[in-house]
């Protein structure tokens, strides 16, 4: 994680269900989908570290943070964004994920690459895996939006943020990517 801890964190409801973002110094630091409940999404974003045992104090967003938090619900209620505009910070990040990052952070919506296209944007080639347990450890999913990145053969594999690969599939249909979501003829 980041090396300077977020300094608050806020649970918002969306067309998802309860999602949650921290912040500092009016950069995203995280973000959260939701979880089984707002209890376990509150659990989730305002703990600092794993080893800590004081929880990150809960704000209300303001400035640039209360405008991610709308473009986020305009985004997850179909008003399709790429909410690149959005601050983030990945400092204290490896170097190759935060790569991996910049250049998930590019792909739009109704767009996907491979785990392997990516591998190869960021100068890597035969990295595929690499990248995926890198966008694995994402800090800030949704805005960076690593359910974009696809298997090779356009399948759904691992999605490591709460639901899986139903809310991979969901945030693949909110943004109508072709594919997904779309009825079939058989």
């Amino acid at each position: 994680m980041s090396t300077r801890l977020p300094a608050a964190a806020a649970l918002f409801e969306t067309a998802l269900g309860v999602c949650a973002i921290a912040w500092g110094g009016g950069r995203v630091i995280r973000f959260q989908l939701p979880e089984s409940s707002p209890a376990a999404t509150r659990t989730r974003i305002t703990r600092r570290r794993a080893a800590d045992t004081d929880a990150l104090p809960e704000a209300e967003p303001t400035g640039a943070i209360a405008e991610a938090v709308a473009g986020v619900r305009a985004h997850l209620d179909g008003t399709l964004d790429d909410l690149r505009w959005i601050p983030v910070d990945l400092t204290g990040l490896p170097e190759f994920h935060r790569a991996v990052y910049d250049v998930t952070r590019a792909i739009g919506p109704g767009h996907t690459l491979s785990y392997g296209q990516v591998a190869d944007r960021i100068g890597a080639p035969g990295a595929a895996q690499a990248v995926g347990q890198a966008l694995g450890r994402n800090p800030i999913p949704l805005i960076i939006p690593c359910h974009r990145v696809l298997a090779a053969d356009h399948a759904l594999h691992g999605f490591s943020a709460p639901g899986g690969l139903v809310t991979k599939q969901r945030l693949l249909e909110i943004e109508r990517t072709p594919g997904f979501g779309e009825p079939t003829l058989f």
